[in-house]
């Protein structure tokens, strides 16, 4: 089990690395760069090429059933859900099969509304202390899952 953190504007990357320490996970954060390196053996730094889904790709590449996806990208989360992943969003809400076809429509309905009044301009909500408890809790919740799927006794 590894963990794949879209490292590009997450707001839980120390709490995904504190997390993966407890249960000693390998953790992947994939960015375009500018994100400082952590000293923690188990995490890892890939900076991809800059484009628009290089971090995307480069994820749905490497993940596979078993594996963890932090990100807020819900086409991405759709590519690692199709591969056999569990995929959280950094406000901790998990991103599931039956659930993601709504959220990719949710997502185009929202941005041509964006076009329509705001002239394509995005506004992003703050990210709460109730998100980032969400997050914790379920990310570990997401791991005895896994945990649990490999060796029932856990």
């Amino acid at each position: 089990m590894q963990l794949f953190v879209d490292g590009d504007a997450c707001p839980v990357k120390a709490e995904v690395e504190k997390v993966a320490a407890r249960h000693g996970l390998a953790v992947t954060i994939v960015s375009n760069g500018g994100l400082r390196p952590s000293a923690n053996p188990l995490l890892r730094h890939v900076t991809v090429a800059e484009g628009a889904d290089a971090a995307d790709d480069w994820i749905v590449e490497h993940i596979a059933a078993g594996d963890i996806c932090i990100t807020a990208d819900i086409p991405l989360a759709a590519r690692c859900l199709d591969k056999g992943a569990l995929v959280l969003g950094p406000n901790g809400k998990p991103f599931t099969q039956e659930g993601i076809g709504m959220a990719l429509g949710m997502r185009e309905l929202s941005r041509h509304l964006r076009e329509l009044t705001a002239g394509g301009q995005t506004h992003h909500s703050g990210f709460s202390k109730q998100d980032r408890s969400r997050f914790l809790g379920e990310l570990e919740n997401c791991i005895m899952k896994l945990k649990r799927a490999v060796s029932p006794h856990v």
